[in-house]
């Protein structure tokens, strides 16, 4: 199966692997979460889609998007580019209900990698979710000081 965005994210800088799930184990650097093995990809991004359609609706659209942003990056289906399509999906989200492009400060980094693995070990996403939460005001802050 393909991905149309990832597609997009990788065009021109690996053709040979824009869009195409990857057939091999990888490993996360410094992260204790092990993505799960190639052959398990379909059904978990099936399992996420489903979670989006389903519960996800229901969720606010700060959280639906820092959720959604977390799921597809611990299942990392991709051999390269899972974090910035996984930003993308983030900030997708966030720009359909009116909310400012999400960016993770350099000085947040840190405690985003943890968040993020965190989540993938224990299924809790709040430290992401309030992750972004801060980013998300930071972000609207910033457009509002532009305003005025």
């Amino acid at each position: 199966m393909e991905s149309l965005l990832y597609r997009l994210v990788l065009k021109g800088i690996a053709d040979e692997y824009a869009g195409v799930y990857r057939k091999e184990q990888v490993f996360i650097s410094g992260a204790k979460h092990r993505p799960p093995a190639h052959y398990l990809i379909q059904e978990k991004m099936e399992q996420m889609m489903n979670w989006y359609h389903t519960e996800g609706v229901d969720l606010h659209p700060v959280e639906r998007g820092a959720m959604l942003h977390a799921i597809f990056v611990g299942i990392h289906p991709f051999i390269d580019g899972n974090r910035r399509t996984s930003r993308l999906l983030l900030n997708l989200e966030m720009m359909k209900d009116g909310f400012p492009p999400v960016i993770i400060k350099v000085e947040n980094r840190l405690a985003y990698y943890e968040a993020l693995d965190k989540a993938h070990i224990t299924e809790d996403y709040r430290d992401v979710i309030a992750l972004v939460e801060r980013e998300v005001e930071d972000s609207l802050d910033l457009y509002l000081s532009a305003i005025n």
